[in-house]
């Protein structure tokens, strides 16, 4: 059963304020010394940091199109309209309120968790306290996650470890992402050895030692990779040497959670986790940390989208009484749609291709009164929707107060994607050997064929993949990479990670480009695609309609979003500069 973790209005009231971010005073303000007398009291410090990441404008909602357009999903329909269309396909402007409300929330969580850390260690008895420094390594773990994600959307930022308590602290110029990126192994460092371990941990909405870990890993891997600098205007990484250390922190790491003994792949299948997301099961085995969302606590913005916009279309029931909701799905209205090409990819026995890959639709038929799985529609036949499958209506309980939201969490680290890291750490320092075991070890647990040297040119080279001419396999290395680049997206598609792997191993738009040609020189199977007017599939042009990324990418510009205008106008301290090519 799933007990969530939203205390959000009753943090707010006794935290006595609303929000602050770097050019925001308080709405109110209290003194921290008056404040922090008690556990109670701390913890609800921290439950304030919560409220931010589950709100509809950051994690609940207006995140996900910065997770795509990537090579595989995007957001359908490609009109502009300043929100998520113009995000996905690479259109995106200053202006954009979507940008501008994951900024002003991603703020929001950081100023509150300095606020907590700093209350919390001046509390009488912090350094004997173990209960109070799990607190702050609570605090400081979603500080570090916050804070990449600045890193990962913006690059260079305004940042800061301090409460910002009034007008004199708000305005701050940008930050080398360098020491930010020492400011989150700091608490991470600190989170991972003070928050408690996975076995002790009551919820995975709670994050443990392994959660602290596989950020760790996430955040050395991205640290080693290519990352856009502002003065050039091309990609740079680190040196040869400084990666070597960052791939031995990410081994170092991922040996830690192994040895810890309690995380795995979960139990019941690939298939199986992704159910209980959607069914509110809550299991850390392999999901180390789960961002919680809640629609019965009367707050509708805590209340999440994942499943509603990022599943497969579900039509609501309508022409019922209030009574009769619990009888019926609540609606999906599907925005995003998967390259249709990709369900091709996938071995017959590979698992993750069904789950991950939807061709149907339910329909609501008045005639019944039902809600109708069917291939046979519109959104299938002749606009050739394909869509994600992690999160669904159909694996949930009947019924809903709003028909909008779910209740779904989100999960951004997962123990089959820190299995995957440390593959690509260990290949990275030269053992292949251990590198081909954890990959296939993934590939295992969903099916698919374990890849060795008799097998590869079959399984990742054309014409069952396309090819990469962007990643050299002539080595035992390079081998390993390309299976890397399948992998992650076959094991992680979706949830987050793709955008940025692909932006670290600096072949971003290289592979928007290659999807490009590979959907507009794309043709559907034989009764695969009908036509309504009589046009042929090259007339319909199917790409023109939704997948726009690989002729709208910029190198040197869209790596990054801009910020916001806002941010811009009331941060002098910026001198009126943005991120490249937003000027």
């Amino acid at each position: 059963m799933k007990k969530k973790f939203i205390y959000a209005l009753c943090a707010m009231i006794s935290l006595g304020f609303v929000s602050c971010d770097l050019t925001e005073f308080p709405d109110s303000y209290y003194e921290m010394d008056t404040y922090f007398s008690s556990y109670d009291k701390a913890k609800m410090a921290v439950v304030g940091i919560y409220d931010c990441l589950e709100t509809e404008g950051y994690y609940g909602q207006y995140v996900m199109p910065f997770f795509g357009s990537d090579d595989m999903f995007m957001v359908r329909g490609v009109t502009a309209d300043g929100t998520r269309r113009d995000i996905s396909h690479y259109n995106v402007t200053s202006s954009n309120t979507w940008v501008l409300s994951v900024w002003n929330y991603a703020y929001k969580g950081i100023d509150r968790a300095n606020l907590a850390i700093a209350g919390i260690e001046g509390m009488d008895g912090y350094e004997n306290d173990e209960n109070l420094k799990a607190l702050v390594a609570e605090a400081r773990f979603l500080r570090a996650f916050i804070a990449f994600d600045l890193i990962k959307f913006w690059g260079d930022v305004p940042f800061t470890t301090q409460y910002t308590s009034g007008y004199d602290q708000a305005s701050k110029p940008r930050t080398n992402r360098e020491d930010i990126y020492d400011e989150i192994i700091k608490d991470l460092d600190f989170a991972k050895v003070n928050l408690l371990p996975g076995n002790k941990v009551a919820s995975s909405e709670t994050p443990c030692q392994g959660a602290a870990r596989a950020l760790l890993m996430r955040v050395y891997l991205q640290r080693a990779g290519y990352s856009l600098d502002r003065d050039s205007r091309t990609l740079t990484r680190p040196d040869d040497a400084l990666r070597t250390q960052y791939f031995n922190a990410v081994i170092a790491e991922w040996e830690e959670i192994k040895k810890e003994g309690y995380h795995d792949f979960g139990a019941g299948g690939y298939e199986q986790v992704f159910k209980n997301y959607s069914q509110l099961v809550l299991d850390n085995k392999e999901s180390f940390w789960e961002i919680a969302f809640e629609p019965n606590n009367g707050e509708k913005d805590n209340s999440g989208y994942w499943a509603t916009y990022n599943g497969p279309l579900v039509e609501a029931a309508t022409g019922i009484s209030t009574a009769d909701n619990s009888k019926y799905m609540g609606r999906a209205n599907a925005f995003f749609i998967v390259l249709p090409y990709w369900k091709n990819f996938y071995e017959d026995s590979d698992v993750r291709r069904d789950v991950n890959f939807v061709d149907y639709v339910y329909k609501w038929n008045k005639n019944t009164a039902t809600q109708d799985k069917t291939q046979d529609c519109t959104e299938i036949k002749n606009s050739l929707y394909r869509y994600p499958g992690k999160w669904r209506r159909e694996w949930m309980a009947l019924g809903w107060v709003d028909p909008n939201y779910t209740g779904v969490n989100y999960c951004p680290l997962r123990y089959s994607d820190a299995v995957l890291m440390a593959s690509e750490a260990y290949n990275e320092i030269g053992n292949s050997t251990e590198a081909w075991s954890l990959l296939n070890s993934v590939r295992t647990r969903a099916g698919a064929s374990p890849i060795n040297s008799s097998n590869y040119e079959s399984l990742m080279k054309a014409p069952k993949l396309y090819n990469l001419p962007f990643i050299s396999d002539t080595d035992e290395a390079g081998k390993v990479r390309t299976a890397l680049y399948w992998e992650r997206a076959f094991e992680l598609c979706y949830e987050g990670q793709r955008k940025y792997d692909l932006l670290r191993w600096g072949i971003l738009g290289e592979s928007l480009a290659l999807a490009q040609e590979t959907i507009e020189n794309w043709t559907p199977a034989p009764g695969e695609w009908e036509s309504t007017d009589g046009s042929t599939w090259e007339e319909y042009d199917w790409a023109s309609k939704n997948y726009i990324a690989g002729r709208n990418f910029v190198k040197g510009k869209h790596e990054l979003f801009p910020i916001p205008l806002t941010e811009i106008q009331a941060n002098p301290a910026l001198e009126g500069k943005n991120n490249p090519g937003y000027e």
